[in-house]
């Protein structure tokens, strides 16, 4: 025999619900609660009953390896109706439940909130049209202020009518997605199966109500000895199982309030959880009250319009607006709207932030900036102290232990010191997992790059237990975790640049393991690129890892010598066709030319070794075909004529002679960039090379007015990759061509403000203009001396 069934359908974290489906099971005094929530949970619900500060959530979750991460949060506010329902009916003697589906179901992929009941865009396209209608028919704007007015205004003994009708309407004859089906078949089997055991209550998302009162009269084959649903096994929850074991967990983590805020991105959250809180435990007309003095304190600190006329004006505006709208207490956008139309000076940029669901929009007004983070609070929940914790956090507890890192300080570690760098790659672990508290202040970009020391700031903020909760998805212990973590990442990462720097943070961390699977993906990808600069940072990076390989404790050294071989002869191939660079592409350009010189250098000085077999002769045949070839961009012929001089070690004199050729036989335009390709390659051999700056800067002189305007950018450009000491050095030059008496402060400095490009242009202007005053007899004076040197 079935016993009597009410289905109260809600707003996840409306207040008005909360306080409904309190009500209600005190009145009705059922045998059962059943509530929408992980059913794999139902084993634990004691947890939810400690001294825990709200808000929380239960984070479930599964993975296995790099083929399978689900997870889904299930976050509870002292204002949410599944709260109060678990509370109200353990205090009334109910048996508490909950129905739904584990989040490792097929029904969960791609969603991240049990709670956002609609997930379907179809789906939600029918809601917003409901939705949009009956705001015309009242004249509301905005989904939530439509809610407020029908539901939050005041109380009402009719309350539980009018939200089914609402959310019959809102669901209309829509059968749901196939996810939504499959919930709402388990939750269904477990209403009916409750109904032979006494009077049930049911608490779930609004959209699902409609459908559950049809389905659960439909089961049958349910009695008072059948055993509950329970949950299905891993089988039937996942279609396409991996071959790997599948690890699956539930714990408690402490949320936040900007995280149930509708205007950061949770889309079925009550939005300003703030006043929502307010409203739970003052009423309305208190919580807008405190509302308003929260609102102006804030933008008084903030030094933004809130003074007590401003205070005023609001009072009086919300007043009229509410009895405007026919409401008895001013609701929350009654406040908003009078804020916005007494504190806004200026035209709107974006649309109201109430207006639309979402985060705020780009242009939003700060004065609306600042009310709408006061109305989403900074409240962050904190577990009971003895609350179970996932075997992640114990063991980065304990790493963080037997490190010493558990301070709030900054501290310095020397890479090359053994218990340094192992304190650096747990540092490194964390930093992948994003677990705050562990920020990276200096260090080197690249693994064993030169820099010799690294610094990192350590805290403890309240974030840090539940980002470790969560990072439980990719592993039970921190090294599991960081590389289920960077496998996720390799997943989705196809470029060779993407690659390179995801082998660089595995040798930060210390993960030789996952460094295997990723040189394979990489070499692929090595092979397939079409971009000469692409290939510069994943040369770079594997030939540092493989020259410092026992630092690191890279087993794979000979797999990154492979590497090195491949890389090498894609880059070669790619730098034989001739192009031009573009500007975005130049630093990179330059970066790849840099990297190639680097391995040509230590290949040379590896004869005998392993290294020292990389094809150097036919690297710098490429190099000299390269320099000459006219169609090859001016900056490509520099960096490959400056790599074959600093691969010499020497200063040859027939490539110094090459250098000059290169640079005379240049336009103007296009002198700056090759001279930029030598300079980055081989400042070392040309800047102390006799005759090769007087012969630059008799070039240099040659050019009129226009030509020296035109070429300046790039000459400064290149003249830039010279350090201080360098540019010093050649000022001193200068003036020892040009005899002069000025000091070297005086061309190294800059003496203006203005771009010393703009300056020569407005000269070039000014003598143009001279010369045309002369023609006309306007003034008269001596001709101007057009010649041009190194130091303008």
């Amino acid at each position: 025999m079935s016993h009597s069934v009410e289905i109260i359908g809600v707003r996840h974290h409306s207040p008005a619900c909360a306080r409904l489906v309190a009500r209600r099971i005190q009145d009705s005094r059922p045998a059962w609660v059943l509530i929408e929530g992980p059913a794999d949970f139902n084993s634990r619900l004691d947890e939810l009953f400690l001294a825990h500060t709200l808000p929380l959530a239960i984070y479930s979750f599964c993975s296995a390896s790099s083929q399978l991460h689900r997870a889904s949060w299930s976050p509870f506010a002292e204002y949410s109706p599944e709260w109060q329902a678990l509370h109200t009916g353990r205090a009334c003697g109910a048996r508490l439940a909950f129905i739904d589906l584990p989040a490792w179901h097929d029904a969960f992929a791609g969603i991240s909130n049990r709670y956002a009941d609609i997930s379907d865009s179809e789906q939600e396209q029918l809601a917003c049209s409901y939705e949009a209608k009956l705001s015309q028919q009242l004249g509301i704007e905005g989904r939530d202020a439509l809610w407020d007015h029908l539901f939050e205004a005041a109380e009402s003994e009719d309350l539980a009518t009018h939200l089914s009708q609402y959310f019959i309407h809102l669901r209309g004859d829509d059968p749901g997605s196939g996810s939504n089906q499959a919930r709402e078949e388990m939750m269904a089997r477990w209403i009916a199966w409750a109904a032979q055991h006494g009077s049930v209550l049911v608490v779930c998302g609004g959209y699902h109500a409609p459908a559950l009162a049809k389905r659960w009269p439909l089961l049958t084959g349910f009695s008072p000895a059948s055993p509950p649903p329970g949950i299905p096994s891993l089988a039937e929850c996942i279609e396409e199982r991996p071959e790997q074991d599948i690890t699956t967990g539930s714990y408690l983590l402490p949320y936040t309030s900007k995280r149930l805020d509708a205007f950061h991105g949770y889309a079925s959250g009550m939005p300003s959880p703030a006043f929502q809180q307010a409203v739970w435990d003052q009423g309305l007309l208190q919580a807008g009250n405190t509302l308003l003095q929260t609102i102006m304190q804030r933008l008084r600190h903030k030094k933004l319009p809130a003074s007590t006329a401003d205070l005023q004006a609001v009072h009086l505006r919300t007043q009229a607006l509410a009895r405007l709208r026919g409401h008895e207490t001013p609701l929350r956008h009654d406040y908003l709207d009078a804020l916005a139309g007494s504190l806004v000076r200026d035209a709107l940029d974006a649309p109201l932030p109430w207006t639309y669901r979402g985060p705020l929009r780009k242009g939003t007004d700060p004065v609306l900036v600042e009310m709408m983070d006061v109305l989403a609070g900074d409240q962050t929940g904190q577990l009971a102290k003895n609350t179970p914790l996932p075997a992640l956090y114990h063991a980065v507890q304990n790493e963080l232990n037997q490190m010493q890192l558990q301070t709030s300080a900054v501290i310095t570690l020397a890479l090359l010191d053994p218990p340094d760098r192992q304190k650096s790659r747990v540092l490194h672990r964390l930093a992948i997992l994003q677990i705050p508290g562990f920020k990276r202040i200096s260090g080197p970009n690249w693994a064993m790059s030169g820099e010799r020391t690294e610094q990192w700031q350590l805290s403890a903020p309240l974030e840090q237990q539940a980002a470790l909760i969560e990072a439980a998805i990719y592993g039970a212990t921190l090294q599991d975790a960081a590389i289920g973590r960077m496998e996720e990442q390799l997943a989705t990462s196809t470029g060779t640049q993407d690659l390179a720097r995801l082998l660089n943070r595995a040798a930060q961390a210390g993960l030789a393991h996952f460094s295997q699977g990723l040189l394979r993906q990489l070499q692929t990808a090595i092979c397939a690129e079409s971009r000469f600069e692409a290939l510069g940072q994943p040369l770079a990076i594997c030939h540092g890892l493989y020259r410092h390989g026992s630092e690191l404790d890279m087993a794979d050294a000979p797999a990154l010598l492979d590497l090195l071989h491949i890389t090498l002869d894609r880059l070669l191939w790619l730098a034989e066709a001739h192009g031009s660079v573009t500007a975005q592409d130049f630093n990179a350009h330059l970066a790849a030319w840099q990297a190639l010189r680097l391995l040509l250098r230590d290949a040379k000085a590896s004869i005998g070794q392993p290294l020292g077999e990389l094809p150097v002769t036919r690297t710098l045949a490429v190099c000299e075909r390269k320099a000459r070839h006219p169609q090859a961009a001016a900056v490509s012929r520099g960096a490959a004529l400056g790599c074959l001089l600093s691969v010499g070690h020497e200063q040859n004199a027939s490539e110094i002679h090459a250098a000059i050729t290169l640079l005379a036989g240049l336009p103007a335009n296009a002198l700056g960039d090759a001279l930029q390709g030598l300079l980055a390659l081989a400042r070392h051999e040309l800047i102390d090379a006799e005759g090769f700056i007087s012969t630059l800067n008799q070039l240099i002189c040659q050019f009129d007015d226009e030509d020296f305007v035109q070429a300046l950018p790039a000459l400064r450009a290149a003249f830039a990759w010279l350090p201080s000491l360098e540019r010093g050095h050649l000022a001193r030059q200068i003036l020892q061509l040009h005899h002069s008496p000025l000091s070297q402060s005086s061309l190294t400095a800059v003496p203006c403000n203005i771009a010393p490009e703009l300056f020569a242009a407005n000269q070039q202007k000014e003598k143009q203009a001279i010369s045309k005053l002369q023609q006309w007899g306007c003034i008269s004076m001596h001709p101007i001396d057009g010649q041009r040197s190194l130091n303008d």
